[in-house]
């Protein structure tokens, strides 16, 4: 029988408070790219959250990806959520990784699939922010726990699944010894979906709300607006997705005009050409730090929609080499990991009001 707490009442989405302080590298100091792996089981992106969908088969085509980072030296970082911590066939390959120094792993939360059950699956419930923070906080310890038994150490970096910080997550993370969170992603609002609203977050690291006095460090998500409408980006792109403007294809216009497209560094439905843009607008606004990201099952055809056949596997990957290509070569950028960066930044970073 669990020994969690009993969740409170249902509550609404629940939104951690836009950061007061930034850290910013100077110009001087050469961009920063880290790679960040949702590392998790299959299921259906748009069913219900199964609880029973735990499979991590996808998980024997990891090395695909991990070839593709060693080839330009990158250490890629898997956030690892219960379902593939806690099997040995997910496991086993990102321990070998891990022995040969060649990625670091870090905890990654997908509250339906994780115990203590206590919540009623759904979409609220999906992102562990908006979960009662005792039930957040035991849910937690629990991944943590099969992390240590599975990989011999506690972990140091979480990102929430879903990107699902809540007002709680910060305070918890310090409690349970974790230093930098990669949850967060600037310009998009999941308010629509029961989630955060990022749309006014920076771009810039930033000490995250609950643990910033126990040094937790926030690394954002690489995400913004790009056109010459960026400047207004968040209240633009809110009004121009209104169901009857995004019926009318009002999205698609902007984004033809040149006006406006918000764009994410991951190759799951961004181009290359999408990663350049990106890329230069947020250096152009002093950005130093960038996170590149995808998800584990789309390594292998038929797990995501980004992922559908063979050859979506295949320009997948294609799309990332053409990145690391551009970033580390074209733009003299250097990879780390987020712990790495973290003490970079601690050497070297400006702090900032927001």
């Amino acid at each position: 029988m669990s020994t969690a707490p009993s969740p409170a009442a249902p509550r609404g989405p629940a939104t951690p408070a836009r950061p007061a302080r930034v850290l910013r590298l100077p110009a001087d100091a050469p961009p920063s790219l880290l790679v960040v792996i949702d590392t998790e089981e299959e299921f259906d992106w748009y069913g219900s959250f199964d609880r029973g969908q735990t499979a991590v088969t996808a998980m024997d085509s990891i090395g695909r990806a991990q070839g593709l980072f060693d080839e330009f030296g990158l250490r890629p970082t898997y956030v690892v959520d219960y379902p593939v911590a806690s099997q040995e066939r997910g496991a086993a390959p990102l321990r070998e990784f891990l022995a040969q120094g060649r990625c670091s792993i870090g905890a990654h939360q997908h509250p339906w699939v994780c115990p203590p059950h206590e919540e009623e699956p759904g979409p609220l419930n999906s992102y562990p922010g908006n979960l009662p923070p005792e039930l957040e906080r035991a849910k937690l310890r629990e991944l943590v726990a099969v992390h240590e038994a599975t990989f011999g150490a506690r972990p140091r970096i979480y990102k929430a699944g879903r990107y699902g910080l809540g007002p709680s997550t910060g305070a918890i993370l310090a409690e349970e010894g974790f230093e930098v969170d990669v949850s967060a992603r600037p310009s998009f609002d999941l308010s629509d979906q029961l989630g955060p609203d990022y749309s006014r977050f920076p771009p810039f690291p930033f000490w995250l709300e609950g643990g910033e006095d126990r040094g937790v460090l926030a690394i954002p998500e690489s995400g913004g607006f790009v056109g010459f409408a960026a400047a207004g980006g968040s209240a633009l792109h809110r009004l121009a997705t209104r169901p009857a403007l995004r019926k009318a294809r009002v999205p698609g216009i902007l984004s033809r005009l040149g006006a406006l497209d918000r764009l994410q560094l991951s190759p799951e439905g961004f181009s290359h050409e999408d990663h350049r843009r990106l890329t230069e607008a947020l250096l152009a606004r002093g950005v130093r730090t960038f996170v590149f990201s995808f998800h584990s099952p789309s390594v292998a055809p038929g797990f995501t929609p980004y992922a559908a056949s063979e050859k979506d596997v295949q320009d997948l990957l294609d799309t990332c080499r053409r990145y690391f290509e551009y970033f580390l070569g074209t733009l003299g950028g250097v990879g780390r990991t987020p712990l790495e960066l973290k003490e970079l930044l601690m050497d070297r970073a400006e702090e900032r009001a927001a």
